[in-house]
């Protein structure tokens, strides 16, 4: 059975003044038993992040596949999902409907595109069913290579060079890798909210400043007595004072 954590944000209420249209973004990854779905290969794990105006918002996808055939010994070193294990979980065909209900029409983030939507493609044409654009697909290997030409650009690398716990990555595993390239494409598009952070400073450092003000006392305002004496000797010279005449 598929997990879907969240909620969709186009159910949740809206305030009149909220924008309508949001940029909708699905970071994907899979686990497969090989490399080539041409070989025969099929996909083992689907992982899913959602991802709306560049922020997660803590909505995923995740499902295991019983592939139906065997796990090869250089699969199963890399994701730890053996054949037993995934004999109790449905195929492809059946969790179809659901998969293609989480990612709508959204662009796909994903390492290495034409990997994933080789497998995913294959999976779907072999149900007769209509192939993922792949113009929809943002490839962030493409873009690592891009911004740094000539390093590494695999996930760990990525993680490393981005300060980015990937610690618990012994196995591959398809919603964790989600996880991490989600963190990893925010940062190769700019980073992580850098305009909320810097405003969230700016107001700790006002506050600061506001509380070391030392607070002087509040000015008397009340009118001395040669003052109240002035005032009663200019109300006199005035003729008939509409506050003086009887009704």
């Amino acid at each position: 059975m598929a997990t879907v954590a969240g909620r969709d944000p186009e159910d949740s209420p809206r305030q009149p003044n909220q924008v309508r249209d949001i940029m909708r973004e699905i970071v994907l990854d899979t686990e497969t038993t090989g490399l080539d779905p041409k070989s025969g290969h099929r996909i083992v794990e689907i992982g899913c992040i959602e991802l709306v105006n560049h922020v997660a918002t803590g909505n995923s996808y995740h499902q295991y596949i019983n592939p139906e055939r065997d796990m090869p010994d250089e699969a199963y070193r890399v994701h730890g999902l053996s054949q037993e294990f995934l004999s109790g979980h449905p195929v492809f065909a059946a969790i179809a409907d659901d998969f293609l209900a989480f990612v709508r029409d959204s662009q796909l983030v994903i390492h290495n595109a034409e990997f994933d939507m080789g497998f995913i493609n294959a999976e779907l044409q072999a149900l007769g069913r209509d192939a993922l654009g792949k113009a929809r697909a943002v490839d962030t290997v493409q873009i690592a290579r891009r911004k740094f030409p000539g390093a590494p650009a695999n996930l760990d690398a990525l993680c490393k060079r981005f300060q980015i716990d990937n610690s618990d990555r012994e196995l591959h595993g398809a919603l964790k890798d989600a996880r991490l390239l989600a963190d990893v494409y925010l940062e190769l598009i700019g980073g992580r909210q850098p305009d909320l952070e810097l405003a969230e400073e700016a107001k700790a450092a006002e506050a600061a400043v506001v509380s070391e003000r030392n607070h002087r006392a509040a000015r008397p305002h009340a009118a001395t007595p040669e003052e109240e004496s002035a005032h009663r000797a200019f109300l006199e010279k005035i003729k008939d004072p509409l506050w003086l005449v009887p009704e």
